[in-house]
């Protein structure tokens, strides 16, 4: 029986309760109830714990009172929804329990978690019982009454799981919400999975990314059951503040219960952490703006969100749409023409390439029958032409998956977004890196006029070749050479590093081999490589990097 830790054991278990609610985070996603996410609870806890889990792993130390201090400040900065914010407050009190301490005993477990518990409920404006916070105040209260019986660790927090866990099964019957759609509560499923974590770590079974998950118990919410006129305040709206006034927080957190629910407002004297329901949310934001600069700002609609739930969940003979079972965390979707194209996309690890482009675009069913078929939890949809884009992002409200659209304009900052993909980031990480990625790919493109027109105030006769330069038109002439080589000349203005020519279906090797040394003349100081990409419409399709 272990009888205390220190904070490269709470770092140890820390990590392992982060695999295990990663593992959960489905099946905790569907026990999900009215008034419809603050996102998915089983993604916002597994979201805040990776946050907390990457300052622990970066800042290792044997001091408890300084891991749980870093893991407290990793949670609220990454806190994600309700239960997000939740889960940072009952590590927030926790961590100011134990912060003078360099090791931690069963008794000081017990202050720590009663002490979280208290916070939580101090930032709660209008707590509601049949919740996390009802399921981590009877760990809570087991534990105190367990350190009086035995002083160990390992014992009380044994016994303050057996306790969360009677707990959780008493919340369908307290919470009529829950008792509505016939589950446990979401959060408190997902507290009682990281104490599952710490404990099976501290006893050296440590959850991993395998293992996660392996156990838990499915349920789905009855969504059906609600109506939109169920959620009274329609915008879940999450912010940080950067403090830059001294004025007290109980002030704002006072304005924005006047004007909404599901308040919880943590002041932690450099940021303000605000997650409210509200009909105004420029009205919230306005009034935050008293207290310094704003960040991480979300707003989501939940009306709109419950809608898609109530479709989503009807059975497969209903909706015809079979969705794979997520395997894995990260998975992509492109939009492209070409074999040679779309294999390099498959290279890069694409696990969907739709067939389209310029004259041939595909639906927004189309799309999500990509992204159903992906086998994960996060779907990188990769439209790779402007006029795909909105078609790509009506995905998102239509998919159980979560669905992030860049919005690639062209196949060569698709091909860049996705080099710029790290695994070991999360979600918004990548997408920001991936934005980065693309913006920093020139294309430039060789077509043809099929008709008489004016575009860009430029008259183009039909049989003209065309030059086009990030979706401008560069130049047009009757003669192929003469727009091979503006267009070339203008990529080789921007002194680029790497250059990759795709030929398309109607060009031959010779011809091709004669604008690869076209393009090595000029860009001299540039890696160019020639690839052949087979698309139609454009002859080549030229990136610089």
């Amino acid at each position: 029986m272990v009888q205390h830790i220190d904070g490269n054991q709470f770092a140890g278990m820390f990590l392992s309760a982060a695999a295990a609610i990663e593992g959960s985070r489905q099946p905790i996603n569907e026990l999900n109830v009215f008034p419809v996410p603050d996102g998915d609870t089983g993604t916002n806890m597994s979201l805040t714990m990776a946050a907390a889990a990457a300052e622990l792993q970066k800042n290792p130390t044997a001091h408890i009172g300084t891991a749980a201090d870093i893991a407290a400040q990793g949670l609220l900065r990454g806190a994600r929804g309700n239960s997000g914010v939740i889960l940072s407050l009952l590590f927030r009190g926790f961590a100011k329990n134990v912060r003078e301490s360099a090791t931690l005993s069963g008794t000081g477990l017990a202050a720590a978690l009663r002490e979280g518990v208290d916070a939580a409920y101090r930032a709660v404006m209008k707590p509601t019982e049949g919740t996390i916070l009802t399921v981590s105040t009877q760990a809570a209260k087991r534990a105190q009454a367990a350190a009086a019986e035995d002083t160990a660790f390992e014992f009380v927090l044994s016994e303050a799981l057996i306790a969360a866990e009677l707990a959780l099964e008493e919340t369908v019957r307290q919470n009529p919400v829950l008792a509505k759609a016939g589950v446990i509560d979401a959060g408190g499923k997902g507290y009682c999975v990281i104490l599952d974590g710490m404990l099976c770590a501290l006893r050296g079974k440590p959850f991993t990314a395998a293992t996660a998950g392996e156990s838990v118990r499915r349920e789905q919410a009855n969504f059906a059951e609600y109506t939109g006129e169920d959620i009274r305040f329609c915008y879940c709206t999450e912010f940080i503040i950067l403090r830059e006034s001294a004025r007290d927080a109980m002030t704002l957190n006072a304005y924005l219960g006047s004007i909404g629910d599901s308040l919880v407002l943590v002041d932690d004297e450099r940021i303000i952490k605000v997650h409210v329901h509200t009909n105004n949310p420029g009205a919230a934001l306005e009034e935050a703006l008293a207290y310094g600069q704003l960040t991480a700002v979300k707003i989501e609609n939940m009306r709109e969100q419950h809608s898609q739930k109530v479709i989503d969940v009807l059975p497969e003979n209903e909706t015809g749409r079979v969705v794979a079972e997520p395997k894995r965390r990260f998975g992509f979707v492109t939009v492209c023409a070409g074999e040679g194209i779309s294999g390099v996309f498959l290279d890069l690890g694409a696990d969907g390439v739709i067939s389209g482009g310029q004259t041939m675009n595909p639906s927004t069913e189309d799309i999500l029958k990509a992204i159903d078929a992906t086998p994960s939890e996060i779907v990188f949809v990769l439209p790779n032409n402007k006029n795909i884009i909105m078609a790509a992002e009506q995905c998102a409200p239509l998919s159980e998956k979560e669905v992030i659209v860049l919005p690639t304009r062209s196949a060569p900052q698709g091909m860049s977004a996705m080099l710029a993909f790290d695994p070991s980031l999360d979600a918004e990480q990548n997408r920001e890196a991936m934005l980065t990625a693309l913006t920093g790919v020139t294309t430039g493109t060789v077509t043809y006029a099929a008709r008489e027109s004016v575009f860009d105030g430029q008259t183009i006769h039909e049989g003209d070749y065309m030059a086009l330069l990030n979706d401008r038109l560069l130049f047009t002439h009757r003669e192929a050479g003469a727009v091979y080589t503006r267009l070339v000349d203008e990529i080789a203005s921007g002194s680029p590093s790497f250059v990759t020519v795709f030929y398309g279906e109607a060009v031959s090797g010779e011809d091709a081999n004669v604008m690869l040394d076209l393009v090595r003349r000029h860009c001299s100081g540039a890696e160019v490589n020639l690839i052949n990409g087979g698309q139609p419409v454009y002859s080549y399709l030229i990136s610089a990097e």
